[in-house]
């Protein structure tokens, strides 16, 4: 008998653990009602702040739905102009890095001069006190002027004569260059 008992509460038991009760049945379709209504609200908002579906507004939804797009747009401002300014301010910490880092270079190039050339290149001193050495000019018949002076002549060709550089006026193109194939 007490077999027969044991038996019945099992199943019994847990028959009604894994069936779904009626009460808990009813919670869940209201919440799905309920979450189904504020999508339905939350989309018809959207809309209204995409501008579409403002026919149906009263002017007091109109000044709220003003109030709320005023808001949006202040908030994004701020967040825009906050962000502006942190990277302003890491701008500056990494100016300051490198100016620092920039004069401990200069002492330490004037250190290992010894003062033989002056390293520092303040245009309030002058300028630059670099000396360059001038070369002078080459004429290797880099350009030979030809009869036309409405060519652009390029090239260079030191084993040819200046009859095969010279090109007849009619062969250039219209930006003044000799076509390659007329060579």
């Amino acid at each position: 008998m007490m077999k027969t008992l044991d038996k019945y509460q099992k199943y019994s038991y847990s028959a009604s653990e894994t069936s779904p009760s009626i009460t808990d049945t009813q919670t869940k379709y209201q919440e799905y009602v309920r979450l189904k209504a504020k999508v339905e609200v939350l989309q018809h908002s959207q809309r209204n702040l995409l501008g579409e579906d403002l026919a149906q507004m009263n002017t007091t939804e109109l000044e709220q739905l003003e109030n709320q797009l005023e808001t949006a747009l202040r908030n994004i401002r701020s967040t825009k102009t906050q962000f502006m300014l942190d990277q302003l301010d890491d701008l500056y910490n990494r100016e300051t890095v490198l100016v620092e880092t920039n004069n401990a270079l200069r002492s330490k190039l004037e250190e290992t001069n010894n003062s033989k050339v002056p390293a520092t290149l303040s245009l309030e001193a002058g300028g630059p006190n670099i000396h360059y050495t001038h070369f002078p000019p080459h004429s290797e018949g880099l350009f030979h002027p030809s009869g036309v002076n409405s060519n652009l002549q390029i090239g260079y060709s030191p084993t040819g004569s200046d009859d095969d550089v010279n090109v007849d006026a009619s062969s250039l193109n219209m930006h003044g260059f000799v076509s390659g194939w007329m060579l």
